[in-house]
C-alpha cells in the first residue's frame, strides 16, 4: 500500500473550504453556507460558554443564529453576519435556522455530540513541554 505523506506546503495550500447553497423560502430565496476554518470553529465552540474551567456555565442563547452567522457567506466567500447581528438573526424563523444550521454542521463536521463535549466541565490535565520542541524542530 503507497502512501503519500503531505508537506507542511501542501497542506497550507491546499483548498479545503466547502460550500453548499440551502434554500430558505422563509427568507425568499437562497444563502450559500462555508465550511468553517479550524480557527472559525474554534472561535465558534468558545463563544458557546459564559466562562472557562471548573466553573464552566454554557452560553445557549441564539446557538442556532451564532453558528448560522460563523457560517453564511456571500458569493466572494466573505461572512454576511457579524457577531452584532447574532441576536436579530436569532429573531427569525426557527425552521429556517434549523436548515441552515443543519447544512453548516456538515460541512464544518460539527454534531450535537461536539457540543454536549464542550458542555462537560473540563479537567486539568498533565502539562505537556514537548510541543514545543516538535514545533522548534519542524519549522
Amino acid at each position: 500500500m503507497s502512501v503519500t505523506l503531505l508537506t507542511k506546503d501542501a497542506i497550507l495550500a491546499a483548498q479545503d473550504v466547502r460550500f453548499d447553497v440551502v434554500s430558505v423560502p422563509e427568507w425568499g430565496g437562497d444563502v450559500r453556507i462555508c465550511s468553517m476554518s479550524g480557527e472559525q470553529r474554534d472561535r465558534y465552540e468558545q463563544s458557546l460558554f459564559a466562562s472557562r474551567g471548573a466553573d464552566a456555565a454554557a452560553n445557549l442563547a441564539n446557538i442556532r443564529a451564532r453558528l448560522a452567522a460563523y457560517s453564511i457567506v456571500d458569493d466572494a466567500g466573505v461572512l454576511v453576519f457579524s457577531e452584532d447581528d447574532i441576536v436579530a438573526l436569532g429573531q427569525k424563523s426557527a425552521a429556517a435556522l434549523d436548515r441552515v444550521v443543519e447544512a453548516a454542521r456538515k460541512l464544518s463536521a460539527l454534531s450535537e455530540q461536539d457540543i454536549d463535549e464542550l458542555k462537560k466541565p473540563s479537567e486539568p490535565g498533565p502539562v505537556a513541554d514537548s510541543g514545543s520542541a516538535l514545533l522548534a524542530t519542524s519549522a
